[in-house]
């Protein structure tokens, strides 16, 4: 992806893009990367903030790549954020704006639980939350489902009306897990609004997935 695509942050784009990603997580590569920054920004132009801490920290987030069911899963954003403060003391940026990259990416992951005390951290764990609900969350799902080698659902009872839920086994049982818990969680008002939309549409996924089956 060119770098232009995340204009007005072309420049800085294009030093962190190398850096942004690695492995081949499809949830997680550089798409995933545009669509958190797109978010990012349509969230930064209503609330405001830092506009270069929030645009490195959008593509530094991901820098580092731990699978779902990794041990290490829960550290993975400070790992992320370990290696972002390396790359940008290698490109001279101020001590100050490190570090509040580095808090952003350390608190913007679900796994970390940890949480975000500046506005550019609060945007930037909306912005990637939001990616993860609507009709992308939703994909992303079932993507990482499939890598994780789980089944779609559970025939004999696809809602866990009589089993414990099991997101590891039964890719719809992440909805109830996780993603359906994630639009109460938003930090700001622009990214509350947007993940009220994008929770109607997981529903809406949902209810068409069960009717199908």
């Amino acid at each position: 992806m060119q770098a232009q695509s995340f204009a007005p942050f072309a420049s800085l784009a294009e030093q962190l893009i190398p850096h942004a990603t690695e492995g081949d997580d499809g949830s997680h590569d550089l798409a995933h990367i545009h669509r958190v920054f797109r978010n990012a920004m349509r969230i930064h132009a209503t609330e405001g903030g830092n506009g270069p801490v929030l645009a490195a920290s959008v593509l530094l987030h991901d820098c580092v790549a731990v699978e779902k069911n990794s041990p290490l899963r829960a550290q993975a954003s400070r790992l992320a954020a370990e290696k972002a403060e390396g790359i940008l003391l290698g490109l001279n940026w101020q001590t100050a704006d490190i570090e509040a990259v580095k808090h952003a990416i350390t608190t913007h992951s679900f796994s970390a639980n940890l949480e975000p005390q500046t506005l550019e951290a609060k945007i930037l764990q909306d912005a990637d939350r939001l990616d993860a609900i609507g009709m992308v969350g939703a994909a992303r799902c079932f993507y990482i489902a499939g890598r994780l080698g789980s089944a779609l659902y559970d025939p004999q009872d696809p809602l866990a009306r009589e089993r414990p839920l099991d997101d590891r086994t039964f890719a719809i049982d992440h909805f109830q897990t996780k993603l359906f818990t994630l639009a109460d969680g938003f930090k700001t008002e622009t990214g509350r609004a947007l993940a009220k939309e994008r929770h109607d549409r997981l529903q809406q996924v949902l209810d068409l997935f069960l009717d199908e089956i």
